[in-house]
């Protein structure tokens, strides 16, 4: 076997389809397309995963990575509550709250709610 006697593997290489070329060459006239519609016309294309005006596949399923907010429940306490627990001057931390037992879990953070009123110090 040397570099002249090689051939290509039967079907390796494919011919181009020639449009337009007359009736004969089975792509003649209008050269594959069809008759008028979106994709006869010259320049036609449409958006990747686009089907014709039905809901595309992408908008069909359902989404993923989404945090549902009662997943993780936001702590809530009042002003009121704060008033009778910590002493004037105090800082107000989330780990403050964990430890004087007001609540339990932080994972969706806490929120102040303004039940009552205050009358100390509190940062």
């Amino acid at each position: 076997m040397e570099l002249h006697n090689l051939k290509r593997a039967p079907g390796s290489r494919k011919a181009r389809k020639r449009l337009g070329r007359g009736p004969g060459s089975g792509t003649g006239k209008t050269s594959g397309k069809g008759h008028k519609g979106q994709q006869a016309r010259s320049g036609a294309k449409r958006r990747i995963g686009f089907e014709g005006g039905q809901m595309p596949l992408h908008r069909r399923l359902p989404k993923r990575g989404f945090n549902h907010q009662t997943r993780h429940p936001v702590a809530v306490i009042n002003v009121d509550v704060l008033e009778k627990v910590f002493e004037s001057g105090a800082e107000i931390t989330a780990g403050a709250l964990v430890e004087a037992g007001l609540v339990r879990a932080l994972q969706g953070g806490v929120k102040v709610l303004g039940r009552g009123g205050i009358s100390k110090k509190l940062t």
